[in-house]
């Protein structure tokens, strides 16, 4: 009161009347209030996913998105990324690398310093249509959780290409604070054991692709989950497929095989169970083909997606794959239209399978990873 008292004093000594002296106060608690909402405008920024962060002394820094590639040995395309990475000067990415235990990464196995030792150390043996790929995805997250300011995760398989350049990836998948998560009712018979219940219900499965971006709330939940993740490792296996029979034993009844791949179950499931696909888009960011006409062995047509040799590599096809718009889901009778910030957007920022001469094609007829449109 005292100070107040002669603040007062001063203003009416120097001159200062009441409507003046009102004023002052009044621009005074305006600055207060605008530096206040200024402040929760960033925190809030922080908190929804906005490249906005704090180190623990109270410098902001960008918000990283951590690449998490699972690959068998080496990164045949390593140079196509070291083209996307190297734009970017703000440190706004780190990598993350799954390969076969013991393998490292260094001047002799990959031409690009941005991979230099960039491989988990406690990386498993890794097999297809296995719940050692789910292993190989809870190894990266965790590793990559490590780092708080890694905000974004991204699974990317080592025949992965970036279809545009880092700064629009970077916006795209920054500006949503959604997981990108593929995700569709499977309601064909046969891929879930009703083993699996009552730990995981019917209604609760799912499908789609593995590729999925993960905001960092949702990567916690599956580094973290014990309960989802045993059902997978015992009841979810894929069906022996008939060129294996030589090797394994005959089984006794195949016809009651239940074909389930357990990446293209796992973090969409997952997800369903813990009640959270509101916080998802239900759609990938990753492009692949599948034509079910493309093997001459019927029994493994449409095992897997489509691989793009160097004949295939035009600009007609990446201009294809750039225009895909929205997403058509027959099974729950959805159609996603692909938006960014609010606008339509391409669907994919990623495309695989492409063969490293493929890959190394685009890339010198600058279709890919320095490209924006």
């Amino acid at each position: 009161m005292v100070e107040d008292f002669e603040f007062r004093g001063k203003m009416k000594r120097k001159g200062f009347g009441v409507a003046k002296r009102r004023r002052l106060i009044r621009m005074a608690w305006l600055l207060l209030i605008l530096v206040f909402t200024g402040s929760m405008y960033l925190h809030s920024l922080s908190e929804s996913g906005s490249p906005v962060a704090e180190t623990e002394d109270g410098v902001q820094t960008k918000n990283k998105i951590a690449f998490l590639f699972i690959a068998r040995n080496r990164l045949p395309l390593e140079m196509i990324w070291h083209a996307f990475f190297e734009e970017e000067k703000e440190g706004r990415f780190s990598i993350l690398v799954h390969s076969r235990p013991g393998f490292v990464l260094n001047k002799v196995t990959t031409r690009s310093p941005f991979f230099f030792n960039r491989q988990v150390n406690n990386s498993i043996q890794v097999d297809w249509g296995e719940a050692t790929m789910l292993k190989a995805e809870r190894i990266l997250l965790r590793n990559a959780l490590l780092d708080p300011n890694n905000d974004r995760f991204v699974f990317l398989s080592d025949s992965c290409i970036p279809l545009y350049n880092f700064n629009y990836t970077y916006d795209y998948i920054m500006s949503s604070t959604r997981s990108f998560v593929d995700s569709f009712a499977d309601t064909k018979e046969g891929r879930y054991n009703p083993k699996m219940n009552p730990v995981i219900q019917a209604q609760d499965w799912r499908k789609g692709s593995q590729w999925a971006v993960l905001i960092r709330k949702h990567a916690v939940a599956v580094a973290n989950d014990h309960t989802v993740f045993p059902q997978f490792q015992n009841h979810c296996r894929r069906k022996s497929l008939p060129e294996f029979w030589r090797d394994q034993p005959f089984p006794t009844h195949p016809w009651k095989e239940h074909n389930c791949i357990p990446d293209e179950h796992y973090v969409q499931t997952l997800i369903a169970q813990l009640g959270l696909e509101g916080e998802i888009n239900r759609r990938p960011l990753t492009h692949s083909s599948w034509d079910m006409s493309s093997s001459k062995d019927k029994e493994r047509r449409g095992w897997h997606p489509v691989t793009y040799r160097l004949n295939d590599a035009t600009p007609s096809l990446i201009q294809s794959i750039k225009g895909i718009d929205n997403i058509n889901y027959e099974t729950e009778h959805r159609r996603e239209w692909c938006t960014s910030r609010g606008r339509p957007a391409p669907c994919f920022l990623f495309s695989r399978k492409f063969t490293r001469s493929a890959a190394l094609k685009l890339l010198n007829m600058s279709l890919i990873a320095v490209s924006v449109r």
